[in-house]
């Protein structure tokens, strides 16, 4: 049987098993209290810092994010749609099949425009 780290792992729009759940700490919120559930597949040390990835289901709202000097997310949207807006006032918006890349030390806002649904990588 394959060890934990050469095992392929699928991610679907509807993960079996209970997600972690949250909401955006009150000093972040611009706008709503969405929950935030979490199904993370993924957490592994790597020589210079952690990888942690699964799928990721919010509802609609919008709240500041500040990514570490070495932090960084690729995600894919599976449902729903988003905004990731950055401190200088642009944006990228992500729908179905499409995904965003946050690079490190990226400040600005997440706004979740319908129950988005998404698969994630973070890397640290």
């Amino acid at each position: 049987m394959p060890s934990a780290n050469t095992r392929l792992i699928k991610f679907t729009a509807e993960p079996a098993g209970s997600p972690t759940t949250d909401h955006p700490k009150p000093d972040r919120l611009v706008r709503g209290n969405p929950l935030r559930e979490t199904w993370n597949a993924v957490d592994t040390a790597l020589p210079a810092g952690q990888v942690y990835c699964g799928v990721w289901r919010c509802e609609p709202g919008r709240w500041r994010i500040a990514m570490g000097d070495t932090e960084r997310e690729l995600f894919t949207v599976l449902q729903g749609r988003c905004r990731v807006h950055d401190a200088q006032g642009g944006f990228e918006e992500a729908g179905p099949g499409e995904g965003l890349y946050i690079p490190p030390a990226f400040t600005g806002e997440f706004e979740v425009l319908e129950a988005l649904t998404k698969t994630y990588m973070i890397c640290e």
